[in-house]
C-alpha cells in the first residue's frame, strides 16, 4: 500500500528548546507543519567562554524536565538530550546534520539571542531548510496566506502551507503581487507558479497590483492567522537577509509570520521563469503521495461492487488484440470467471481485434466474448493501422460509464490488472483517468532480468514529459497499456492511431482536466513478450511526433509541417548494411463525442441538437 503520511511534504522538523527562551510560537508552528510524531526537539544552553560548562548542570536538568513536559518524552530518549556549549549555534548545526532534519524552526528574536547568532549568519550557513517565525503563531491555524510570485523559495513556502493544510485542515490562499507597469501575462517570474496553482484548486487565489509590496502584504495579512513568505533572494556574494518586506512584516505584524529559506544558495535568477518552475516539484510530490495506489488495497471485490451499485455505474472492459492466440484465451477466461461470474464488477467484455491472422478471434468466440474487427467499425471514416485506432473505436463498441483497457499479451494475467484500475474511479469522484504501472522483467536468452523492461518509457517518454510537461514527471509508466477512465472524459479526447496514443491521452488529460484527475496504480509485475529493438525505435519515433503535436497545439506553432515523417531503418544482410525507408506518420482521430454515429447511439435524446 501507499498510505498518505500525515505530512507528505515536510518529514522532520527540529525546534531547538533553549533555556530561558519563550518558544511557544515555534512549537505551535512545528506541530502545525509536521504533526506530533515528526517534531524533534533538542535542548541547548549557552555558557560564556570564561565559565566552565559544568556550571550549567542544574540548568540542564531543568531543561530536560521542560522537554519531558512539552512532548511527554521518556527519560533517556535521544530527543530529551540537552547540549551545553560555548557555541550553541555550531552545536545546533551539528545536530541538524546528524539527524538529517528537513526543516529547522527558529523563533525571532529569542532563538537568535539565546544561540548567540544573527539572522545573517543563519541564512548564510543554512544547514537545512530554515523557517524563521515571529512570536504570534497560535494553536489553531484556520487561514493561511502565501504571498508568492515565483522566487527561489516559492517551493518551500508551498510545501509548508500544504503541510499545515494536511495537519490542521487550514484554508490556504495565495497572493500574487505585481507592479502596475506590467500586465499579468508579462510577469515572467510568476508563470511557473501560475502553472502549479492551476492544479491546486484547494488554494484560493488573490491578486494585487501595487508598487508598495511591503504595505500590500502587511494589509492583506491582517485577515489571516498566518503569513508564509520567502526570504529575500540575494546573489551569493551579498550579505544574506530576510529582506526589507519580510523584516517589516516580522517586526510589525500582530499575526503569525513564517519566513523561509532553502538550504542551498540559489544560482538561478530569482526573477526568472526557471526559478518559478521549481515549485512544480511540490505539485508532483503532492500528487504522487495522494494519487498513487497499490492493487493490494482493493482486494475486497464485494466492497468495490457495492460502490459501483451505489453510484449506479456500468463498467466495460475492451481488449485490443493482434495475433495473440498464445495468451488471449487465458486472459479472457480469467477475467470473465472472476469479474463477471464470481463478482459482477464488469458489465461487458469486448475484444477489439485488428484483423488477426491467427486463432485470436476463434478463441475469444469460443469463450463467448463479443468480437469487433476495428477496421470494420465506422468504416465510413476509414481504417487506420495501430492500437490507438482500436482504442478509439472501442468507445463506439462499448456502453459502460467506465471504460478499461488492458493488453491481451499478458502472460501472468490476474484480476488485479482490472480491479486495480477500476477502484480509484469508484473511490474518488474527482479521479477521471487511471494508469497502471508494474515491474517489467526483460527476457534475455533463457533468463529474465528483473526491472529491465520499459526501455522506450525511460529513454523517450519520461525524458520528454520531464522536459515539456513536468507535472507528469511522477508517472511511473506513462506508456503502460493498462489504463482506463470515465466515458464522459474519454469521449472528449482525441486519439492518436498508433504508438502515440498513451502519451497523447495522458497529456490531454493534464491539459484539459488537470493533474488531480489522473491517478496511477501499482499492478505489481507484468510479464509479456518483449519487442525487438527495431520495433522500439519505431515506437520512439511515433511518440516523439505525438509530443510535438501536443506542443504545437499548446503554443500555437507548426513544428512538424516541414519535418521528416519517414524513418530510415538500418538493415543488415549478407555482410552488408543498407537503409530501408519506412513511413511512420502518427495520425490523430477527433474526440469520439464529435462523431454523429456515436452520439446517436450513446446520447439519442441529444441527436437532434
Amino acid at each position: 500500500m501507499y498510505p498518505i503520511p500525515q505530512n507528505a511534504f515536510i518529514a522532520k522538523v527540529l525546534v531547538p528548546v533553549l533555556y530561558g527562551c519563550e518558544q511557544k510560537s515555534a512549537i505551535h508552528a512545528a506541530h502545525a507543519i509536521a504533526g506530533d510524531e515528526n517534531v524533534l526537539l533538542t535542548g541547548f544552553i549557552y555558557v560564556p567562554e570564561e565559565q566552565s560548562l559544568s556550571t550549567a548542570a542544574v540548568d540542564a536538568r531543568k531543561l530536560r524536565q521542560t522537554l519531558k513536559q512539552l512532548y511527554k518524552v521518556k527519560r533517556g530518549d535521544k530527543w530529551a538530550q540537552v547540549h551545553v556549549s560555548h557555541k550553541p549555534w555550531e552545536e545546533l548545526v551539528n545536530v541538524v546534520k546528524r539527524e538529517d532534519v528537513d526543516l529547522l524552526l527558529l523563533e525571532w528574536p529569542c532563538h537568535f539571542d539565546a544561540l548567540k547568532t544573527s539572522v545573517a549568519e543563519v541564512l548564510a550557513q543554512a544547514p537545512c531548510n530554515i523557517a524563521i517565525v515571529n512570536q504570534h503563531i497560535g494553536v489553531n491555524l484556520k487561514n493561511v496566506l502565501i504571498p508568492i510570485r515565483g522566487g527561489p523559495y516559492a517551493e518551500l513556502s508551498l510545501r509548508i502551507a500544504l503541510s499545515i493544510r494536511n495537519s490542521s485542515n487550514a484554508k490556504i490562499s495565495s497572493l500574487h503581487l505585481f507592479p502596475n507597469n506590467i500586465t499579468r501575462d508579462q510577469d515572467v517570474a510568476f508563470k511557473g507558479v501560475d502553472r502549479v496553482l492551476k492544479n491546486l484548486p484547494e488554494i484560493k487565489r488573490e491578486e494585487v497590483v501595487t508598487n508598495d509590496p511591503a504595505n500590500a502584504v502587511f494589509e492583506a495579512a491582517k485577515k489571516y492567522d498566518l503569513l508564509i513568505m520567502g526570504a529575500s533572494a540575494r546573489p551569493m556574494d551579498e550579505v544574506p537577509s530576510i529582506g526589507p518586506v519580510a523584516e517589516k512584516i516580522m517586526r510589525e505584524s500582530r499575526n503569525g509570520v513564517i519566513v523561509v529559506k532553502t538550504k542551498l544558495p540559489y544560482a538561478i535568477n530569482p526573477a526568472s521563469e526557471e526559478a518559478a518552475q521549481t515549485a512544480i516539484s511540490v505539485l508532483v510530490d503532492k500528487w504522487f503521495a495522494e494519487n498513487t495506489f497499490h492493487a493490494d488495497e482493493f482486494t475486497d471485490l464485494k466492497y468495490l461492487l457495492s460502490l459501483k451499485q451505489k453510484q449506479n455505474l456500468t463498467i466495460s472492459l475492451a481488449l485490443p488484440a493482434l495475433n495473440e492466440e498464445e495468451t488471449v484465451g487465458r486472459v479472457l477466461r480469467t477475467i470473465k470467471n472472476v469479474l463477471m461470474k464470481r463478482v459482477p464488477l464488469l458489465d461487458e467484455i469486448v475484444l477489439i481485434d485488428s484483423n488477426s491472422t491467427d486463432r485470436t478471434r476463434q478463441i475469444a468466440e469460443k469463450i463467448g466474448v463479443p468480437i469487433y474487427i476495428h477496421q470494420k467499425v465506422l468504416p465510413q471514416y476509414g481504417a487506420r493501422k495501430g492500437k490507438g485506432e482500436a482504442l478509439w473505436k472501442s468507445l463506439y463498441c462499448t456502453s459502460g460509464d467506465i471504460v478499461i483497457w488492458i493488453d491481451t499479451d499478458i502472460v501472468n494475467i490476474h484480476p488485479r490488472f482490472i480491479y486495480g484500475l477500476i477502484a480509484p474511479l469508484l473511490l474518488r469522484p474527482e479521479i477521471d483517468f487511471v494508469k497502471g504501472f508494474y515491474r517489467r522483467p526483460l527476457k534475455v536468452g533463457n533468463k529474465m532480468q528483473a526491472g529491465s523492461g520499459g526501455r522506450v518509457t525511460e529513454l523517450t517518454a519520461r525524458p520528454l514529459l520531464n522536459l515539456f510537461y513536468p507535472e507528469l514527471s511522477g508517472m511511473v509508466q506513462p506508456l503502460s497499456g493498462e489504463y482506463g477512465g470515465r466515458r464522459k472524459v474519454l469521449e472528449q479526447l482525441p486519439f492518436f492511431s498508433g504508438y502515440g496514443v498513451e502519451i497523447g491521452l495522458l497529456i490531454d488529460m493534464l491539459e484539459k482536466f488537470g493533474l488531480r484527475s489522473i491517478a496511477q496504480v501499482d499492478l505489481q509485475e507484468r510479464i509479456h513478450h518483449n519487442q525487438p529493438l527495431e520495433a522500439l525505435g519505431k515506437m520512439s519515433f511515433a511518440i516523439i511526433q505525438a509530443v510535438i503535436r501536443k506542443l504545437e497545439v499548446k503554443y500555437g506553432q507548426n513544428i512538424l509541417e516541414n519535418i521528416n515523417k519517414t524513418m530510415k531503418m538500418i538493415r543488415y544482410e549478407q555482410d552488408r548494411f543498407f537503409l530501408d525507408i519506412e513511413e511512420i506518420a502518427e495520425g490523430e482521430r477527433p474526440p469520439m463525442i464529435e462523431i454523429p454515429e456515436y452520439k446517436n447511439i450513446l446520447y439519442p435524446s441529444d441527436s437532434h441538437l
